[in-house]
């Protein structure tokens, strides 16, 4: 103890340095979350974890705690495919909204801010379907915020401008952008009356399970997606939970009582789907799960991961089940396939 308070000058007279210099091991702090350890082995016939092709097998050695990208919001665009260019935003020749919204908000975009990173996601959800059907539309999730825009019509940059400014953009600027003048900390800013200009906006109240299946940037992922999307569908229904399939069915006219009816979590409902590239195909399935604020435990109380986003790595077939009983009925995280989570607030978590 006392020769670690001791330091030595260049003619080696010893000198004791200051306590505050000094550092003590401290107890970490528990997780603000339950956590279980590992997965529970399944009860059920899974199907059977695939073999990578050569040069591509799965990193199960690196310690995967934490590594997950760090962002403010995901725009999970609905586009009703299965896989995608390498780019997303080459998609159908570069018309597409992930193109659009990183003109906006990607990196040198329009309202780019290095202090809350929007990232845009391709989803193989459908789309809703317009009042007009000859008009071309896209729909997007807003995770954690939990929100559903339905209608963002290919026909006008408008709408797009509109999510931007009036959803993604931060309402409170970081402090490192004071020095900005004040006609760019305006335009970095949200302005709520621009959603006005997006009709049928709703909140999520699905559990959405996002699986990467991005084939088209890298093969592990396209082999795993598929595989574990039919393993979630077939495994949530028989622990209660139904999947919804198709678009989501919003009708301008019953507006009001859609959203009177909204916020109750009574029933459990999921949608599955795969997403585009979120970095780690080393660790293949990389699965995010969203659960709702309204979520709750499969006992009826309060979900301890409700409105959390959790990623997972390293998923197999094998792990579904336990996955869905732990963390969808529970709210456990699963602390060895654990990448890190994000509470509505944008903050993200690690063990």
């Amino acid at each position: 103890m006392l020769a670690s308070r001791f330091a030595r000058t260049a003619s080696g007279r010893a000198f004791a340095t200051p306590r505050s210099h000094l550092s003590f091991s401290t107890k970490p702090k528990p997780p603000p979350f339950p956590v279980v350890a590992s997965c529970p082995s399944p009860t059920c016939a899974c199907a059977s974890t695939p073999e990578m092709p050569e040069g591509f097998e799965i990193d199960h050695k690196t310690n995967i705690n934490g590594l997950i990208s760090n962002y403010a919001q995901h725009v999970v665009v609905c586009t009703g495919k299965p896989d995608w260019p390498s780019r997303i935003e080459d998609d159908n020749s570069g018309d597409n909204l992930a193109a659009d919204l990183r003109e906006l908000v990607g990196r040198g975009g329009t309202f780019s801010d290095p202090f809350h990173n929007i990232s845009v996601l391709n989803s193989s959800f459908p789309s809703s379907s317009l009042p007009r059907a000859e008009v071309q539309n896209t729909s997007v999730y807003l995770l954690p915020s939990f929100q559903y825009v339905p209608f963002l019509p290919r026909v006008s940059f408008e709408s797009v401008e509109a999510l931007v400014k009036g959803f993604l953009l931060p309402e409170e600027l970081h402090p490192m952008h004071d020095g900005l003048s004040p006609i760019h900390r305006d335009r970095l800013r949200r302005k709520t009356a621009y959603q006005a200009l997006l009709l049928g906006v709703r909140d999520v109240q699905d559990i959405l399970v996002l699986i990467c299946g991005h084939g088209g940037r890298d093969q592990r992922c396209g082999v795993f997606g598929p595989l574990l999307q039919g393993e979630f569908e077939r495994r949530l229904p028989e622990k209660g939970v139904e999947v919804l399939s198709g678009p989501v069915d919003v009708n301008l006219s019953e507006e009001a009582a859609a959203l009177a009816g909204e916020g109750s979590g009574a029933t459990r409902s999921a949608r599955v789907g795969l997403i585009s590239h979120i970095g780690g195909h080393k660790f293949a399935g990389n699965v995010i799960l969203y659960l709702p604020p309204g979520l709750k435990t499969e006992v009826g109380e309060e979900h301890p991961l409700a409105g959390h986003g959790i990623w997972y790595g390293r998923v197999e077939p094998k792990h579904v089940e336990g996955i869905v009983t732990e963390t969808i009925l529970k709210g456990n995280v699963i602390a060895d396939m654990f990448r890190g989570g994000i509470q509505r607030d944008g903050h993200i978590l690690r063990l």
